[in-house]
């Protein structure tokens, strides 16, 4: 059902003060125009212009709850003759018992009648197709409005899985990583099991946090990466530099270790040697960009594994910002594996850009 203009106080005082403008104005325009004396003018235009006004509340009312589907043209012009002649009618005949003794008004009455029907008929049809109209805006606004929130929850979901997907994600890939150290080194292996609980323990924290500070996402990663220091020990060397005025911007969480464990996988999984993984934090172009490097043998087969880390992380930047192209991926010479996202500084608390 459509919300009732005539609700809207500022409506009301409009038409109100409309309705006495135009009594107003009937008066005078029987008074100079026709000669009536001003009783019968005020009379006149009261009584006809009252019925009008009612006759305008009824179309409303009707058009509120009940519209056709179809045919609604010749529903509005029906219903506007059935009022028009009514109102006609009743007022012509109110006004000849008033004035009764005035056979001169009484006359005018009869023979104006048909018009005054036409000119009710096309105020009338006015009226009903202006209340079609406001309803089928308000409606077209009402469904925009539906289907926006129906977005709006389904990217929020679709962002909350997939945030959800990557914490199982990093969980499956450090218990294998766990499981190896027990054969190797179990004291290792309980060491990493202290930092991989206080890592899904900060996760935990920051379940609700959409959107974190460059600083918060950098203690974030020095966890994931005190994991894979223990795991890989000297192997494992990295060059962190993140430019001072970065660390009060923002991006979305748990966004970056993915990123970076792609980098150690595909640096490390193939190699025996001790390998360099860089990570960058800069601003360029009012926009966050970090750059993570690794070092990747092309001739030999990448790590198996899901495939789930950077796919997703496109899918949330498009969900976020609806631009495919913030996360890319190159080969560089000396066979350097370049990975860089970039975050726009544009963003809220509700998952929309």
């Amino acid at each position: 059902m459509a919300n009732n203009p005539l609700l809207s106080k500022s409506v009301q005082k409009a038409g109100v003060m409309l309705f006495v403008a135009w009594i107003v104005a009937f008066v005078l325009l029987f008074y100079y125009t026709l000669n009536f004396n001003w009783y019968a003018s005020v009379a006149d235009s009261l009584i006809t212009n009252t019925l009008l006004a009612l006759s305008c509340l009824v179309v409303g009312t009707i058009l509120r709850f009940y519209q056709p589907k179809q045919e609604i043209v010749l529903f509005v012009v029906i219903l506007a003759i059935v009022l028009s002649i009514s109102v006609s009618f009743l007022s012509t005949y109110a006004l000849s018992m008033i004035f009764s003794r005035y056979q001169t008004y009484v006359s005018f009455l009869d023979v104006s009648m048909p018009f005054r029907s036409i000119v009710l008929f096309v105020f009338l049809v006015w009226c009903a197709f202006a209340n079609v109209l406001w309803y089928k805006l308000e409606e077209q606004s009402e469904t925009q409005e539906r289907l926006h929130t129906a977005q709006s929850l389904a990217k929020e979901a679709e962002l909350n899985k997939l945030r959800h997907q990557l914490q199982p994600h990093f969980l499956f890939n450090s218990l294998n990583s766990v499981y190896a150290l027990t054969i190797v080194n179990p004291k290792e292996a309980g060491t990493m099991i202290t930092k991989l609980a206080s890592f899904l323990r900060g996760t935990l924290k920051r379940d609700d946090e959409v959107w974190v500070s460059v600083a918060e996402e950098m203690e974030y990663i020095q966890l994931y990466l005190d994991i894979e220091k223990v795991r890989f020990s000297h192997r494992l060397n990295l060059d962190i530099q993140i430019d001072d005025d970065t660390l009060a911007l923002c991006l979305p969480g748990t966004l970056l270790q993915p990123i970076v464990e792609n980098a150690i996988k595909f640096g490390l999984y193939n190699t025996s040697k001790a390998i360099l993984i860089s990570v960058n934090v800069k601003l360029e172009n009012s926009m966050l960009k970090i750059s993570v490097q690794n070092p990747y043998d092309p001739e030999m087969k990448a790590a198996g594994g899901t495939g789930f880390g950077l796919t997703a992380i496109r899918r949330r930047l498009y969900l976020l910002f609806a631009d495919s192209g913030l996360l890319q991926t190159a080969a560089l010479e000396d066979n350097i594996y370049l990975t860089t996202l970039k975050i726009p500084q544009t963003y809220d608390q509700n998952n929309t850009y």
